[in-house]
C-alpha cells in the first residue's frame, strides 16, 4: 500500500461508496465492485456499502449505469461480422444510454479474429433506432472497444440508410467498401427532430490523415500498413458524400476519428455534441450525490498510473468524492502514480494486487480473491472496527 498524507479520522457513521473501474482482461467495473463489498461484508459485516461500477463510455458502460438503478433493454441486432448478437442498453427516464461495444465491440468478434477491413457499426445503429422507437429524447452514445474502422457508415445503415455503389447496390460492410461509394439514400433516416445526442469519448483526432481514424484505430483492430492506407481511402471517400448529404462538415472536428471514425458519423448525422467520456458516466451515474456523506470512497482500476491523470473515469470519481468532502482510496492492478500526483489526484491510499502477488498472470487469474484479500488491510485503516462492549 502506498499513501499520500493521510487526512484526519472520517466520521464514525455513513456508508462506504464502491466506485471502482474495470480491470481490463481480468474483472468488469461490475465484478470489483462486487469482490470489495464481498471482502469488506466479512471484515466488517455492520458497515453499510454502496456499489456504483463506474465506466467512461468504454466496455461497461450499460452495465455501470444498470447497477446504478437504469432499466436493461435487451435488442437482437448485428455484430460487428454480421452475426446476431443480444446487446443491451440502458433507459432512464427519456434517456438511452448506447454503448458501441455492446454491438460492434471487439469482444463480439467471433473468435476473438480481427476484421479490420469488413467489420462494421451496423448493430450499434439499430440500438440508436430501437432507443427513439422507445421513445428517447436524450441519447448517450458510449464510444470505445469498437471493432470497426467504418467511419460510422454502419450506424447510418443500422438507422436506415443506404450506402449504394455506381450500379446502385447496396454497399457490403466495413471500411473497405467505402471506396467504392457512390451514393447515399438517406430517406428512411428517423427524424431526430427534438432528441439531443451526446457522444461520450476522449478521442481528439479528426477522421481522415496521419492522426485519424484508420491510424490511430487501424492497427490495434489488426489493420496492416497497406491496410491501414485502404482504410483512409475508404473513410474520405465516405467523409466526402457523407458531409454533401448532411450539409455538415464534421471530418476535421475534435472527436471524428474516435471508435474508427463512428464519432464523424455522430456528428454529421445525428448533431451530436462531443463530451468527455469519465466526467459525463459519472455525472450520469450521480457520483457526487452518492458520495455525499460516505465515510470512504473506493475507486480503482486495472493500472493507476500517469495515463489516469489524462481523465479516467476512477480519477473523476477521486475529484468528484473529494469535493463532496469524503475520503478516496483506490485499487489497482498495478501502481505507478506516488507522492504528489497521487495527492493531485485526491486520492489518499493505494492499495495494489502486485504488492501481494507479483506473478502477473495470476493477478489476472485470481484478481476477484486478491482483491477481497486487500479488503483485510483496507477495513483495518480505514473502518476501525466498534469497540467490543
Amino acid at each position: 500500500m502506498v499513501s499520500a498524507d493521510r487526512p484526519p479520522d472520517p466520521p464514525a457513521h455513513g456508508h462506504v461508496l464502491l466506485a471502482p473501474g474495470r480491470f481490463p482482461g481480468a474483472l468488469t467495473a461490475a465484478q470489483v465492485a462486487r469482490h470489495l463489498a464481498a471482502g469488506l461484508r466479512r471484515a466488517r459485516p455492520g458497515v453499510p456499502l454502496v456499489e456504483l461500477p463506474v465506466a467512461d463510455g468504454g466496455d461497461g458502460t450499460v452495465e455501470a449505469a444498470v447497477a446504478a438503478g437504469w432499466r436493461r433493454i435487451e435488442v437482437e441486432v448485428c455484430g460487428p461480422t454480421g452475426r446476431p448478437v443480444t446487446a443491451r442498453l440502458a433507459v432512464r427516464d427519456r434517456t438511452a444510454l448506447v454503448e458501441l461495444a455492446e454491438a460492434s465491440g471487439l469482444r463480439r468478434l467471433p473468435g476473438g479474429k480481427p476484421r479490420p477491413l469488413t467489420a462494421s457499426s451496423l448493430g450499434t445503429g439499430q440500438l440508436v433506432a430501437h432507443a427513439l422507437r422507445l421513445g428517447a429524447r436524450r441519447i448517450v452514445l458510449g464510444l470505445g472497444g469498437g471493432a470497426c474502422t467504418d467511419g460510422g457508415a454502419g450506424l447510418v445503415q443500422g438507422l436506415g440508410g443506404r450506402l449504394l455503389d455506381a450500379l446502385g447496390k447496396e454497399l457490403p460492410p466495413g471500411g473497405a467498401a467505402l471506396r467504392s461509394l457512390h451514393a447515399l439514400d438517406l430517406r428512411a433516416l428517423p427524424d431526430l427532430s427534438g432528441v439531443e445526442v451526446v457522444v461520450a469519448c476522449d478521442s481528439a483526432g479528426p477522421l481522415l490523415g496521419r492522426g485519424g481514424a484508420a491510424a490511430v484505430d487501424g492497427p490495434p483492430r489488426g489493420a496492416s500498413r497497406d491496410e491501414v492506407r485502404v482504410l483512409d481511402a475508404g473513410l474520405r471517400r465516405w467523409a466526402d458524400l457523407a458531409e454533401a448529404a448532411s450539409r455538415r462538415a464534421a471530418r476535421d472536428l475534435p472527436g471524428a476519428g474516435a471508435a474508427g471514425g463512428v464519432g464523424f458519423a455522430a456528428l454529421a448525422f445525428l448533431g451530436a455534441t462531443i463530451e468527455p467520456g469519465a466526467a459525463l458516466m459519472l455525472d450520469l451515474l450521480d457520483l457526487s450525490g452518492r458520495a455525499r456523506g460516505a465515510h470512504l470512497v473506493v475507486t480503482g482500476e486495472g493500472t493507476l498510473d500517469t495515463r489516469s491523470l489524462r481523465g479516467t473515469a476512477p480519477i473523476g470519481v477521486a475529484r468528484a468524492a473529494a469535493r463532496a468532502g469524503a475520503p478516496v482510496i483506490a485499487v489497482a492492478g498495478r501502481r505507478g502514480l506516488t507522492g504528489e500526483r497521487l495527492r493531485k489526484a485526491r486520492i489518499q491510499a493505494v492499495y495494489a494486487l502486485d504488492d501481494i502477488e507479483p506473478d502477473a498472470e495470476r493477478r489476472v487469474r485470481r484478481a476477484g480473491p486478491l482483491l477481497e484479500q486487500l479488503t483485510v488491510a483496507i477495513a483495518d485503516e480505514w473502518l476501525p472496527a466498534p469497540p467490543r462492549r
